[in-house]
């Protein structure tokens, strides 16, 4: 079986950095036409400088995706450009954090505005594209918060909690036209957003007790979910959120069957 995404168009979220870049360059190294749309310009330069020099195509746009109007921006430069929208992939999000009692509003607001309404406007900006078309991609990342939450992390959970019931809804609405719509769930990941591999070593021993494949993930586990999904072996795959988590809590001990092992 060959993915082949030569030819398509996608625009991804946040991918300046972590995740999103290696989607990104994923995508790229495919074929595909990347238009990379993140809120800081020093990481915009640095995405440029790797697709020039690796000779990809693409566009790099400085973008609040918070905001209506630049979510239409980027889809209507994406299209105007490329002459169409394959592939959009939400991966844009933040993590901050508190218990309840002393969660500020902004932080709420900035979990919510980024991770789920951010989701929401440049959805809503590609669909008119994709319909056009009578088919496209609408990948979204959710997160294993949105299964099982962690004490502290409300404004995340109830976030990426959002994004699995709109991602359901959407998929519901756009069956008509060809469009799929799915979300996926990364557990435990090590990025600069959250901080992972700089935590003690006992810490690391808990964490990946929790998993069945007793090792971190990696952005390019990720990557290699979305390019299915974004392909055609996907197309029958809609409304879901598949969990890329290394079997987090699959089984009510998953370490035990390591200790059973020495």
């Amino acid at each position: 079986m060959l993915i082949d995404l030569s030819g398509k168009v996608a625009i991804v979220t946040g991918a300046g950095r972590g995740i999103g870049r290696q989607i990104a360059r994923t995508l790229a190294g495919e074929g595909v036409t990347v238009v990379i749309a993140d809120i800081r310009p020093d990481l915009l330069d640095d995405a440029t400088t790797e697709w020039v020099q690796a000779g990809w195509l693409g566009l790099r746009i400085k973008a609040d995706l918070r905001i209506a109007a630049q979510a239409q921006e980027v889809a209507r430069q994406a299209a105007a450009q490329f002459g169409r929208i394959d592939i959009l992939v939400n991966n844009a999000g933040v993590a901050g954090g508190a218990q309840v009692e002393k969660l500020s509003e902004a932080v709420l607001d900035d979990n919510l505005d980024t991770n789920l309404k951010a989701v929401f406007l440049m959805s809503q900006a590609v669909i008119p594209t994709m319909k056009s078309q009578g088919s496209g991609r609408i990948i979204s990342a959710s997160s294993f918060a949105a299964i099982v939450p962690s004490v502290g992390g409300a404004a995340y959970a109830a976030s990426k909690a959002g994004v699995e019931s709109f991602t359901r809804v959407l998929a519901g609405e756009l069956g008509p036209f060809g469009i799929t719509v799915n979300c996926y769930a990364p557990g435990m990941i090590p990025t600069e957003m959250n901080h992972y591999a700089e935590r003690t070593d006992t810490q690391k021993e808990v964490l990946l007790d929790t998993l069945t494949l007793r090792r971190w993930g990696s952005p390019q586990d990720v990557a290699n979910l979305v390019c299915f999904l974004a392909s055609e072996q996907a197309a029958y795959i809609t409304g879901t959120r598949i969990d890329i988590s290394g079997g987090k809590f699959a089984t009510q001990q998953p370490w035990a069957a390591y200790r059973a092992e020495r």
